[in-house]
């Protein structure tokens, strides 16, 4: 029990994080796309998208508590100084830590959040990816540098006008093809794009070059 409730204050504090996988890569998607990163994904997700392609990361008693000081060592081993954190939802733990020791490195922090819960912690790129499962708190939409909409079917335009209606006027616009449907749908947002230039083109290009 002791240890359990260690555990548990370790990661209200943000000084523990259920991390589910660490890697040296290339993101791959959206505002920054082509551009190395060290990408943290964190275990635990209620939001709940049927297409989520990272499923095992919901349960985030599958993936250990690792020290925060630890992930932060682990990044700063590579040549780019830029971190995405994602998930899972990340925003669901304390942050304030771990991009405080991101910022004393000179490490750039970069999160991917749906926006269901209160975002913490200092960030220099905020993507928001809202879902209708589990909508983006209103103060979220204020702090997005970067709206992406995943699009699976017809109606999602709608939807990604009633989000972009919300964020600031500089925030980066992206309409992006949920994968499985991207055949079908990516002709239909080429010709939203074309005609709705406030919007840009997302693509899964680490899919595309078999990168993680």
């Amino acid at each position: 029990m002791e240890t359990k409730q260690k555990d548990k204050t370790l990661l209200e504090q943000g000084l523990e994080l259920p991390l589910m996988e660490e890697f040296y890569t290339i993101q791959g998607e959206g505002f920054h796309s082509g551009k190395p990163a060290y990408f943290i994904r964190v275990g635990g997700c209620d939001v709940g998208c049927h297409w989520c392609d990272v499923k095992e990361s919901w349960d985030a008693s599958l993936h250990p508590l690792t020290a925060v000081d630890t992930i932060v060592d682990n990044a700063d081993k590579y040549p780019a100084k830029a971190v995405v954190v994602t998930g899972g939802e990340p925003s669901m733990y304390n942050l304030e830590y771990i991009t405080g020791q991101f910022k004393s490195k000179g490490i750039q922090t970069f999160i991917e959040t749906s926006g269901a819960y209160l975002l913490t912690g200092t960030w220099d790129w905020v993507c928001l990816s809202p879902k209708k499962t589990s909508q983006p708190l209103p103060l979220n939409f204020k702090k997005a540098n970067e709206l992406k909409i995943i699009v699976h079917n017809k109606n999602d335009f709608e939807w990604a006008e009633k989000n972009a209606a919300q964020v600031t006027d500089d925030c980066k616009l992206f309409l992006q093809p949920e994968w499985s449907k991207a055949k079908e749908m990516m002709p239909l947002i080429v010709d939203y794009v074309m005609a709705h230039p406030k919007w840009n083109v997302s693509l899964q290009t680490h899919k595309y070059m078999n990168i993680p």
